[in-house]
């Protein structure tokens, strides 16, 4: 899903020939600690191979320099299969970047080790579920990392992911975390306004994530279980974190950025309004959360995927001085009074930007970027509100990100059972507020 700041895959691709002219200009640095060949060639591999993936990869390989791909893995062959030909047509006279022999697209469970031994720079594009254990791999292997937001969908899984940054840190790896907002000139030039004081101390906040939603994949004969749900993965909680995890993320890192913390505790509520049948999961269709900070501030937030509602995607800040709208570039003053407008003209293209950044630090040979940490803190601000909606009551942000709570699976094999089963009707148990627990 795009707002009006997002761009379309396709313009990124057309652009990144232009804005990554420079990536590869500079000396190599360092070589032996980033780079596996004896050439100029930082050589990538895609772990995940959906969509999102593939929009990543070919940012990365639409440079006129020699970044080329040279493995992909997927559990799912067909997905591996589409990826790689999406890539191919993208590239249009660039093709010869892709450089995958048959014999370096994996599939399966543990496809993404093996891919990952023959690059430089691997991109992590999973569903989130998987984020932390290839994550934890990456950093062990000793590669540059992008990897999509979420990146985790539980505590146990955030507990990993700053655990693996800290090594990653030690060993001079960049990691970009795919919060784009991060990277695009608008938001930072807010953002450094409001760190020098523009709308004095910060009160409140909101953000929404308003709109109709996304895909749904309908079950098909002979699946396992396993299969279906990992087809059908922005429905199950393990896989997606919900949408308060897969997707308001942005919004809520956005606010976590500009009060300069991490909310202490939340709570709020949610529900299924409209999507409750077989197809849906067990994930809820609208959050409402409010968040409490440290020093004072509030954030209320809210997420909905409902058809024929308002759609919103936007964030909001008020101050002791003034207020902030993202979406408009504006900063006025209590009375409405504008006291910055960011030129238009000047915006970039934050999706292509975070690669841009990853790939010149990479081929300079330099350690710019460690993004884990505040993307593994971000992601536990959305978990912690989907833990106040799903039960109803007030979280704290300490209890919740030590409770060790794990959705993983004990077994990753398409024959194991998966975290959450369905019923004799074919549905899945829902959180219900007021009943469900997470802590005793």
């Amino acid at each position: 899903m795009t707002n009006k700041h997002d761009q379309s895959r396709r313009d990124f691709v057309k652009s990144s020939s232009l804005a990554a002219g420079a990536l590869l200009a500079a000396p190599l640095l360092s070589r032996a600690n980033y780079f596996s060949g004896s050439s100029d060639v930082i050589k990538v591999a895609l772990i995940g191979c959906g969509g999102r993936g593939t929009g990543a990869c070919v940012q990365a390989l639409s440079t006129k320099y020699n970044v080329q791909l040279v493995a992909m893995a997927d559990a799912f062959r067909d997905r591996l299969d589409t990826s790689y030909t999406s890539i191919l047509e993208a590239l249009e006279d660039k093709k010869d970047r892709v450089q995958v022999k048959e014999e370096n697209k994996f599939t399966g469970f543990d496809a993404y080790k093996k891919a990952m031994a023959l690059a430089d720079v691997v991109i992590l594009a999973t569903p989130p579920g998987f984020r932390p254990i290839h994550f934890e791999e990456a950093v062990n292997q000793g590669k540059q990392i992008f990897m999509e937001k979420p990146v985790a969908t539980d505590p146990a899984g955030v507990q990993k992911v700053l655990a693996a940054a800290q090594i990653a840190k030690q060993k001079k790896l960049n990691v970009v975390v795919g919060l784009q907002r991060r990277y695009q000139n608008s938001y930072l030039e807010l953002i450094k306004r409001v760190h020098d004081g523009a709308i004095g101390d910060i009160v409140s906040a909101q953000a929404w994530w308003n709109n109709d939603g996304v895909w749904v994949r309908p079950r098909q004969a002979g699946q396992t279980e396993m299969e279906y749900q990992m087809r059908n993965w922005y429905y199950f909680v393990w896989l997606c974190g919900d949408h308060i995890t897969e997707q308001h993320i942005h919004n809520l890192d956005v606010i976590n950025w500009a009060v300069g913390s991490y909310p202490v505790k939340a709570q709020g509520m949610g529900g299924r309004e409209v999507r409750r049948g077989k197809d849906y999961g067990e994930i809820f269709d609208h959050h409402y959360v409010e968040f409490q900070y440290a020093d004072g501030p509030i954030l209320n937030s809210q997420c909905r995927h409902i058809k024929g509602t308002m759609s919103k995607v936007d964030e909001l800040i008020s101050g002791t001085k003034g207020r902030v709208y993202f979406g408009d570039g504006l900063i006025t003053d209590l009375k409405g009074k504008p006291l910055y407008q960011f030129d238009r003209t000047k915006e970039n293209r934050p999706y292509q930007a975070e690669h841009d950044a990853l790939f010149e630090a990479v081929s300079k040979g330099e350690f710019r970027y460690q993004d884990a940490e505040r993307g593994a803190k971000s992601t536990m601000t959305s978990i912690l509100g989907r833990m106040a909606t799903y039960s109803g009551l007030q979280v704290e942000w300490d209890k919740a990100i030590n409770s060790n709570i794990s959705l993983a699976p004990r077994m990753f094999d398409f024959a194991a059972q998966p975290p959450v089963l369905p019923d004799a009707n074919g549905l899945y148990p829902v959180a219900v507020p007021g009943v469900t627990k997470f802590f005793v």
